[in-house]
């Protein structure tokens, strides 16, 4: 398993980060403790197990672009659910939170995917094992109008909530990603997603997401996956998402006067 915690602005990358690391790799502990085996027996009784590649990554369209650059690679997706940030080289701020669930993408293995759960649960972190669409689009639920809008008004997520007029524009973003999604029949996401997001935020400690901290360390913004390329898909569904197009358009000044 190969996990790729990148910011997806850095994904042209992995063209040179992934290759050294995709191989298949031997599965047997017998082959490890018997030196009695010569080394050509030992690679024909090999068991082969393609290396799984998780993107813990924002956005929607990650895995598919990722696919193109590696056709043959398995992929899943890895969704976090932590409230972080990295404040210096080598330093983490742990807020709240710290759980992620995996979707499968392209993994033709259902036991791989389910080791890999159970890695993660065995090192402590509340995982689950997720259908890829729906949670994708559960992730920009959440995602789309708090990371956009905390920068657009320089901000941080407790205040967007406890302002009447902030809130219910949140919640009015919220609700056009979950039309969206139900037009292209994503499953389980409705107005009660919305309610139980909204209820988290409100209960979570005050932060700032991910691309507000990128914007004020003067790191690059995730816009496209964030932002451009769902919507995208929306308007190609016949459902515009419009409030969200105004937060991305004014996402891109912000990027282009910085």
């Amino acid at each position: 398993m190969v996990l790729v915690c990148l910011k997806s602005v850095n994904n042209g990358k992995l063209q040179t980060l992934l290759p050294p690391l995709l191989h298949d790799k031997a599965a047997s502990k017998r082959e490890q403790s018997d030196a009695r085996i010569d080394s050509a027996e030992r690679e024909q009784a090999r068991p082969k197990v393609k290396t799984l590649v998780v993107l813990i990554q924002n956005g929607i369209g990650v895995e598919e672009d990722v696919q193109k650059m590696f056709p043959s690679v398995q992929l899943a997706a890895g969704l976090a659910f932590i409230c972080s940030a990295k404040t210096e080289p080598g330093v983490v701020n742990h807020q709240c939170y710290g759980s992620i669930n995996l979707a499968n993408y392209s993994c033709k293995d259902e036991a791989l995917m389910q080791a890999v759960v159970d890695e993660f649960r065995q090192a402590g972190i509340e995982t689950g094992l997720v259908e890829y669409n729906e949670a994708r689009w559960k992730k920009a639920v959440w995602n789309m109008p708090f990371n956009g809008m905390t920068v657009a008004l320089h901000t941080q997520t407790d205040q967007l909530l406890k302002n009447k007029s902030t809130r219910q524009l949140i919640r009015e973003q919220m609700m056009e990603v979950v039309s969206a999604a139900q037009h292209l029949g994503v499953k389980n996401l409705d107005e009660a997603f919305v309610d139980k997001m909204i209820d988290m935020t409100d209960n979570m400690t005050p932060s700032s997401p991910s691309m507000r901290l990128d914007y004020d360390f003067h790191r690059r913004m995730e816009i496209y996956y964030l932002y451009t390329r769902p919507l995208e898909i929306a308007r190609e569904a016949g459902c515009p998402m419009l409030k969200l197009e105004m937060l991305e358009a004014e996402l891109r000044f912000l990027e282009e006067i910085r």
